[in-house]
């Protein structure tokens, strides 16, 4: 079959294309770091409240100047609800929900995060800037979601 020479070019640069795509792809994720967390850690979701560390929701100082928040999200509500930490500290949230998909988002930081039942999420953020910061449930989790909400404050 004869190919007409704009049509060789065409498809030697969507080959080329595909092929630094799935190069790059495979750099940032085994070289960089990048892929998705395959270490996910699960949890009986009908048992959260006796396992550890989800049977002590709380806010724990675990070094200078970073804390560990343990959470559990349930319908409509963040177990602890509003939290104080000190300016420049490390937070570090261990997530699980109780029931359903709920979502876990500060905005204007690169928190953000869903929190499914059966899972454990982990993310860390440091808060250099004092403040009140929002926290949002970002996913739809029934009839009361918009009331979803507690505060970080910064002081």
């Amino acid at each position: 079959m004869k190919m007409h020479r704009f049509e060789e070019i065409w498809l030697v640069l969507a080959v080329a294309v595909i092929v630094i795509s799935m190069v790059l792809t495979g750099y940032q994720t085994f070289a960089l770091g990048m892929g998705p967390p395959s270490n996910k850690e699960t949890i009986d979701p009908q048992k959260v409240d006796e396992t550890a560390p989800f049977d002590e929701p709380g806010v724990y100082e675990i070094g200078e100047n970073e804390y560990e928040v343990v959470m559990t999200l349930q319908i409509f509500s963040f177990n602890p609800g509003d939290i104080e930490i000190p300016a420049g500290s490390t937070v570090h949230f261990t997530m699980t929900s109780k029931d359903v998909i709920h979502g876990f988002q500060v905005p204007g930081t690169n928190l953000n995060a869903m929190v499914m039942p059966g899972h454990i999420q982990k993310i860390s953020q440091t808060f250099d800037e004092p403040g009140e910061y929002l926290v949002l449930c970002n996913e739809y989790c029934g009839t009361g979601h918009q009331q979803m909400g507690m505060t970080i404050t910064v002081k």
